[in-house]
């Protein structure tokens, strides 16, 4: 959790009054004011035919004519599209009512009144997340070179529908009509990510499940789980069930829920989050932010203990018992968890966080100074650096990469480690410089926890993830951008839907769409027709009227 830039700027949220206005906002946001201002309903064609995809794509001819959905329309998916025709049938027919049957397709794609899915070798140069969408009067055709590219084109087409297609039961008396068009598009970023916190208030699975499927809607592709911090430990290991029977829950005295995911729903979720292009990234806190781990082990702090977790705002926010770097038994324990997290989660990337681990313990804890004098080490910072380091030969040995929050640049960056940079840009380009993969989420356009007053909708849409002050041959290892959501203030789902929308659909154009294609005035068009697209999805937002 990123507190030290919060501790001024949410002193009046330990006030429970003044805390419902970030999560129960009383001004709406620009685009729920047009949207409110708009006669069209979420049942009808967007005003005079506009095109409202959000992302905004690469290229778009539109043409004459339109394709209607019917109860004779069918899906023909080539080999390697069947996932994204099985999902494609499943959002379009509780709201239209028609069977849409998921045929294979062979041979040549002749067939009138049908949704085609094929992969195109040949459209390589639009990357492995580029589509083709083309849609004339007698069929539709989506072509990709990669089963990804081809569920993100059954997405932009999901957006050519009226918002009444994400309803889950069928409306009546409705022309479910798709405009003739050409677009090819392809992502700026290959990181579009969303962080949301469970450990601050734990999320149920099925909300992570919701989220997933709006993350994939406006095609961002990275879910980062926050699992562990000093509030409670979410992630099941098997040899030390502990961590969730101590770690997951409050003392009583706190009257506060907890919980945790089990092995068997991870794996189910990373499953869910694959079938729509998203690849879930795990945090395991170290050495910071690690006392739901201490009040089960603290024999792995520098003190000894004991510890018990506490609710945010009733304890220090950052919390100065973290793990000891002296300890042998520290990094034994970590590597046992982190092989199990790399079992759970296939993935290529572990975050281990890195952030906001105070010195205080180490400087007094004679087994780090006595870590600092074996390894030849100048001073506490530099041993946060070897401990990283540590840390990462730990997930290179099990083929994962190390992420971590921007003080990992701190007394030295691991050799392989991909930063993100959370405190302002600059730590991000002291990484690229360095040659340093890097994504991009600083609080001034990331973090959706910020009252909306703070971070306008606007403000997110404007994110330049890539600093002019970078080369190109620099800027390349810009890997993209990323919404963070922390859950210590708004700590319910509802609340926590009107702090992250509609901001995360700003982040996501400014992830996926070229500099030169985003205009504010038009993406506020789009929005407040998509907005209607969360009103049928049941999804709450800033300014959306009760």
């Amino acid at each position: 959790m990123k507190y030290r830039n919060k501790l001024v700027k949410y002193a009046s949220f330990f006030l429970p009054a003044l805390s419902l206005l970030i999560c129960y906002p009383a001004h709406p946001c620009p685009a729920a004011q047009a949207l409110d201002g708009r006669a069209s309903t979420a049942g009808s064609a967007p005003a005079n035919g506009q095109i409202s995809i959000i992302p905004r794509p690469l290229k778009m001819e539109r043409g004459e004519g339109e394709f209607v959905l019917s109860a004779e329309t069918v899906i023909l998916a080539a080999e390697g599209t069947e996932s994204a025709a099985e999902f494609l049938a499943g959002r379009l027919a509780p709201a239209t009512g028609f069977g849409f049957q998921v045929k294979p397709l062979t041979g040549s794609p002749e067939r009138q009144n049908s949704i085609v899915l094929r992969i195109e070798p040949a459209l390589n140069s639009l990357g492995p997340e580029g589509y083709s969408l083309q849609v004339l009067e007698n069929r539709i055709m989506i072509s990709a070179s990669s089963p990804a590219g081809i569920f993100y084109g059954c997405q932009s087409l999901r957006q050519l529908l009226p918002p009444a297609i994400e309803s889950r039961e069928k409306m009546d008396n409705l022309r479910w009509s798709i405009p003739s068009l050409k677009i090819e598009d392809s992502p700026r970023f290959a990181w579009r990510g969303f962080m949301l916190d469970c450990s601050r208030t734990f999320q149920s699975v099925e909300y992570l499940k919701r989220n997933i499927d709006l993350l994939s809607l406006y095609k961002l592709n990275v879910f980062h789980l926050h699992l562990t911090d000093d509030q409670g430990w979410r992630v099941e290991i098997g040899r030390y069930p502990e961590l969730t029977g101590i770690g997951a829950r409050f003392p009583e005295r706190w009257h506060k829920p907890g919980g945790f995911y089990t092995r068997a729903e991870l794996a189910g979720l990373v499953d869910y989050a694959a079938r729509r292009n998203v690849r879930i990234v795990p945090e395991i806190e170290m050495p910071g932010h690690s006392l739901a781990a201490l009040a089960c082990h603290p024999e792995l702090s520098c003190s000894g203990g004991p510890f018990e977790i506490y609710p945010f705002f009733q304890g220090p926010g950052i919390q100065e018992n973290i793990f000891c770097a002296g300890k042998e038994a520290t990094f034994e324990f970590l590597e046992n968890i982190l092989k199990e997290v790399a079992d759970i989660f296939p993935g290529e990337y572990i975050h281990i966080g890195g952030d906001e681990a105070p010195k205080a313990a180490w400087k007094k804890c004679p087994d780090c100074q006595a870590r600092i004098r074996a390894a030849g080490l100048k001073d506490e910072e530099e041993l946060q650096s070897y401990f990283i380091r540590r840390i990462e030969k730990v997930l290179m040995k099990y083929d994962r990469r190390l992420i971590g929050w921007d003080e990992i640049l701190q007394g030295g960056l691991a050799p392989e480690a991909t930063v993100m940079s959370w405190r302002g840009m600059e730590g991000g380009v002291a990484a690229a410089k360095a040659g340093h993969a890097v994504i991009m989420s600083p609080t001034s356009h990331c973090y959706l926890d910020y009252t909306h007053e703070e971070t306008p909708v606007e403000k997110s849409y404007a994110f330049e993830p890539v600093p002019a002050s970078l080369s190109p041959d620099k800027a390349r290892h810009i890997l993209g951008l990323q919404g963070n959501m922390w859950t210590h203030i708004a700590t319910d789902e509802p609340a926590v839907d009107r702090q992250v929308f509609p901001r995360e659909i700003a982040l996501a154009e400014a992830a996926w769409t070229a500099p030169e294609l985003r205009d504010w005035p038009d993406f506020s068009r789009r929005l407040a027709e998509n907005l209607k697209r969360l009103d049928a999805l049941g999804v709450g937002y800033y300014g959306k009227t009760p």
